[in-house]
């Protein structure tokens, strides 16, 4: 259970938000994390961390997540008590809100936790130890999704990370407003947006994925989505890649987090 507060842990958010947003991390999480939450002995619990000043994520959040498995729950937590009371008119059947913040005040370990757009604000510094802080909440299949994306979700990047850390990073975009994929650099989540300059595995990163890209350019006659799965392929020759073609064809590319973690390769 997690241990008692007097008041949440962590500063408020703009509370920005739109419907739809984070579509691209939700389709995501239920194909990938979608066999783990089946596994669960009991309906598994996500929580939709810092939803923001309108609930419309977290109720997106249960009905996608209820394509993998019928028996999920959202709990959504802000710690603006006028947001909490803003969202309880949309309570329902597996969905609740509760004020709080990084301490999770939701009984028991929990599925998923989704934190999107929320250590935006906060230094490169300090997202460790959040991190550690909500990765400790999770069951021993959970996952912690943590990123950032533009306000209608057509650019996204994300860090999913398990009870032991950070494990991959995934890039997901609406092909059709992709003029390289290097314009994902500015939704990459605070670990690694600083560090997108030369020296830096991130930056190395997006620097082959143009180049595979400029390569591919004889694919744009058959569509921005074959130019990606072609630049996809090339790109997996020298970087270890999680994903197959399926994702692909969606938009992203998963790597591994260690080939692009600060200071690494």
């Amino acid at each position: 259970m997690a241990p008692r507060t007097t008041r949440p842990v962590g500063t408020p958010t703009r509370g920005t938000t739109n419907p739809n947003r984070l579509r691209r991390m939700d389709r995501w999480i239920a194909a990938v994390h979608g066999p783990a939450l089946r596994r669960a002995d009991g309906p598994p619990v996500a929580v939709d961390l810092g939803y923001g000043a309108a609930p419309w994520t977290a109720v997106e959040l249960l009905g996608r997540l209820r394509t993998a498995d019928p028996r999920a729950r959202v709990v959504g937590i802000e710690i603006e008590p006028a947001r909490v009371e803003a969202a309880k008119p949309y309570e329902c059947e597996g969905l609740s809100f509760v004020h709080g913040g990084f301490e999770v005040p939701v009984p028991g370990e929990v599925a998923l936790i989704r934190a999107a757009n929320v250590l935006r604000q906060y230094d490169e510094a300090e997202v460790a130890a959040v991190w550690r802080r909500l990765c400790a909440r999770l069951a021993p299949e959970g996952l912690l999704v943590e990123g950032t994306c533009d306000e209608i979700g057509r650019r996204h990047v994300w860090v999913a990370l398990g009870p032991e850390g950070p494990r991959t990073v995934t890039f997901a975009t609406r092909l059709g407003s992709l003029e390289r994929p290097s314009d994902l650099a500015e939704r990459l989540p605070k670990a690694l947006i600083h560090r997108n300059v030369p020296g830096e595995p991130v930056h190395a990163f997006l620097r082959d994925f143009d180049r595979a890209w400029a390569a591919a350019a004889p694919y744009a006659s058959l569509g921005a989505r074959q130019r990606w799965i072609r630049s996809v392929r090339d790109l997996a020759a020298d970087w270890p890649l999680r994903d197959g073609p399926r994702r692909w064809r969606q938009g992203e590319v998963t790597v591994d987090w260690a080939a692009l973690a600060p200071g690494g390769r």
